[in-house]
């Protein structure tokens, strides 16, 4: 986890976002900020506006009203490739992999956006294209050997367990060089140990590459042991924020998932 400095300027700034679907307010008013190299968790019951907020922040929704601030840049009214172009990627909780592409060819996939040459040099693969090329493959090489994915590097995915899936899934975020990631629900679906296994994956990509972590999960377990700092969302409307530990002794937060008999 990160070592939390207050002085350290947010790189994601979310203010009084709101996001309604005809009469149905998803998203009200949610503001918080997310340091550089944080993992922060966002949790709430079912329908709590969680997956909205990654929708606005990466460009699928436009939200009706609010800020998203990612490094001193306004991303609201931005198309999704220019989001991403900015350094924001998203890993899906329903996996939106090429199900018969191999690994291999899923994670270059991610990498197209970064490409600049046209197509007489696309045609000829000289020069920029096969230097382009190289430097992409050999970025792909290193996630695949970072997520441990060798073994199956050129399997098609749809062959693969919902475990491996997931981690493509992930590698393929990783793949678009981002500096924050959005990681919805990563190990919902999984057993124990592709559950342990994709935590300390968390952890290495957090640590080692970097990289600021957006989480949406309902393990709490894996949030707790994982975040740095937790917001708690119900019905849209954020209701709590602090580290896992205050997260956890919070009445409000307790009543939400518990209801307010068992809460008592």
């Amino acid at each position: 986890m990160a070592v939390l400095n207050k002085e350290t300027p947010f790189q994601l700034e979310i203010s009084d976002l709101s996001m309604s679907f005809g009469g149905i307010k998803a998203v009200q008013g949610v503001s918080f900020s997310v340091r550089p190299e944080e993992i922060y968790s966002i949790i709430g019951p079912n329908g709590a506006g969680k997956t909205t907020i990654f929708n606005c922040v990466n460009g699928i929704y436009q939200a009706q009203a609010g800020s998203i601030v990612f490094e001193g840049k306004e991303v609201l009214g931005q198309k999704p490739h220019e989001i991403a172009h900015l350094g924001i990627a998203r890993a899906f909780q329903n996996i939106e992999l090429f199900r018969g592409m191999t690994v291999l060819d899923n994670l270059m996939s991610a990498q197209g956006y970064r490409i600049k040459y046209g197509l007489f040099r696309a045609a000829l693969y000289l020069g920029r294209c096969l230097r382009e090329e190289v430097e992409s493959r050999d970025k792909v090489e290193e996630i695949i050997e970072f997520l441990d994915l060798q073994p199956v590097r050129n399997t098609p995915v749809g062959g693969l367990s919902y475990g491996l899936q997931k981690r493509v899934e992930l590698g393929r975020a990783l793949a678009m060089e981002p500096k924050i990631v959005l990681i919805d629900e990563p190990v919902s679906g999984m057993n124990l140990e592709e559950t342990e296994d994709m935590a300390r994956y968390l952890i290495d990509i957090n640590e080692d590459m970097r990289i600021t972590i957006v989480l949406i999960e309902h393990d709490m377990g894996v949030v707790m042991d994982l975040s740095d700092r937790v917001t708690v969302l119900n019905f849209g409307i954020k209701i709590a924020e602090g580290t896992p530990r205050e997260i956890a002794e919070n009445p409000e937060v307790i009543s939400a998932y518990l209801g307010e008999e068992q809460a008592r």
